[in-house]
């Protein structure tokens, strides 16, 4: 990456950081609902070690998820309603680097966002048995391809409040579907398919491999599907732009 490149991504970043972090929607969704049901499911499990390790990987994966695509729903759509997007798209740099840069924020807020429950769990149990290597490693995965699905989202809409809704329409279902409170073989036969459809079905089971060391399927596996959803997420997004905005 070139000098100019460079100091373009960082000051789209910056910008982002300071414009929208603290806008509504990312403290009503992005940050407080996943505080209130870390709090929720930790009063409810009380103080007994084991049940607080087996609920922290969904989570962690949750405040993850709402906090990337809450993020995404209001930089995109905010910027696109205020035509300051386009005046991005004109400028010279690539397509590529320009949403990885309006995706980098996001991506740090999910992985901020992901540490509050490992706060809270720190003064309620021992966390000393947990693999931190895999669960930074699937932290940062979930909050890439949570953003890849929230940018996906955001360019598809044009208002704050449809890119939220939009974003409830996967989000919810995903809390029951990728086995982060319950395992999957619990749900009807005829909906785990669709589990292992959703890339958050492998990045919570990263989690509870490295937290509770009760993973389905391999890390590998685990990993290579995120990468491979990543990659997937975004092609669609950038074809959708070019598609929609450029030509």
């Amino acid at each position: 990456m070139t000098m100019k490149r460079l100091t373009a991504f960082l000051s789209i970043v910056k910008k982002d950081v300071r414009a929208y972090y603290l806008k509504p929607p990312n403290i009503s969704w992005g940050i407080l609902f996943p505080l209130v049901w870390t709090g929720m499911f930790f009063i409810k499990t009380g103080r007994d070690m084991e049940s607080i390790l087996m609920v922290l990987p969904g989570m962690v994966a949750l405040s993850i998820l709402f906090g990337t695509t809450s993020m995404l729903a209001v930089t995109v759509t905010f910027e696109r309603k205020a035509k300051s997007f386009e005046r991005l798209l004109l400028a010279p740099v690539p397509l590529g680097l320009l949403m990885t840069a309006k995706t980098s924020g996001a991506i740090l807020f999910g992985v901020i966002n992901a540490t509050g429950p490992f706060l809270v769990a720190l003064f309620l149990t021992d966390l000393s048995g947990i693999s931190w290597g895999v669960v930074l490693a699937a932290i940062l995965m979930i909050a890439i391809v949570s953003t890849f699905l929230g940018l996906f989202i955001a360019v598809s809409v044009s208002e704050v409040f449809e890119a939220q809704t939009f974003s409830n329409f996967f989000r919810f279902p995903m809390i029951f579907l990728c086995g982060l409170f319950f395992p999957i073989e619990d749900l009807p036969r005829i909906l785990q398919p669709l589990s292992y459809v959703l890339p958050l079905t492998y990045g919570a089971d990263l989690l509870h491999g490295a937290i509770t060391g009760q993973n389905m399927m391999s890390f590998q596996l685990d990993a290579a599907v995120l990468l491979f959803s990543i990659a997937v997420l975004f092609i669609l997004t950038l074809r959708n732009i070019s598609r929609r905005w450029i030509m």
